[in-house]
């Protein structure tokens, strides 16, 4: 198993992406890798560092503006090569369809709630593939 997992966190509200952080801690779980967080602010920021690929797991802001999480997972999930599976914070748990829309692996409600959250992450780390460190 990698000795770290980089998560990859997109909101354009810096408190979002405390939440993200804060709710993950070191390691969302136990028998997952260290978590080192890459943010972005911006939908072209985004791009740029899936481009440069080691991103394990993307949390993407589905409240963000002007370019909305679930509108760049689904650009994603098209332009990216072995997109890496992505985490989709919603505003409500009406927008679960949105979500499976834009093609997301998984999906929680905003405010972040911590156990709610981790446990997601947790899931979607243990999907990717494992490789020597």
């Amino acid at each position: 198993m990698k000795s770290t997992a980089t998560v990859l966190v997109y909101s354009d509200n810096a408190n979002t992406r405390e939440q993200v952080r804060l709710a993950t801690g070191r390691r969302p779980a136990a028998d997952v890798p260290r978590v080192e967080f890459i943010e972005c602010a911006t939908q072209a920021a985004v791009l740029k560092e899936l481009q440069g690929g080691g991103v394990d797991v993307c949390v993407l802001d589905g409240e963000a503006v002007p370019a909305g999480g679930m509108g760049v997972c689904r650009q994603i999930k098209d332009e990216v090569f072995q997109a890496p599976p992505v985490l989709l914070l919603i505003g409500r748990p009406q927008d679960a369809w949105l979500a499976t829309w834009s093609r997301a692996e998984a999906a929680v409600t905003l405010p972040v709630d911590p156990v709610e959250f981790a446990d997601s992450l947790a899931a979607l780390l243990r999907r990717r593939p494992t490789a020597t460190a």
